[in-house]
């Protein structure tokens, strides 16, 4: 069996932990503390606080306030 590649926001999610040395799960808490900040502001903090690259924060975002929507 194959496995389907991962697509969308999720699939920047190795890089991100070997980037900046943290579990997705982490992050996402942290994220998940500054609600009900905007998805704009959330990628700001991630980018000025903890020197995530623009994508990497926009992808860790998106992903996290899409679960809270479930």
């Amino acid at each position: 069996m194959t496995e389907t590649p991962i697509k969308g926001p999720a699939s920047y999610f190795p890089a991100i932990e070997k980037r900046y040395g943290r579990p997705i799960g982490e992050w996402q808490a942290l994220i998940r503390q500054r609600l009900p900040a905007r998805h704009m502001e959330l990628v700001a903090f991630l980018k000025l606080e903890h020197g995530m690259g623009h994508g990497h924060a926009n992808a860790l975002v998106a992903a996290t306030l899409a679960e809270s929507e479930r």
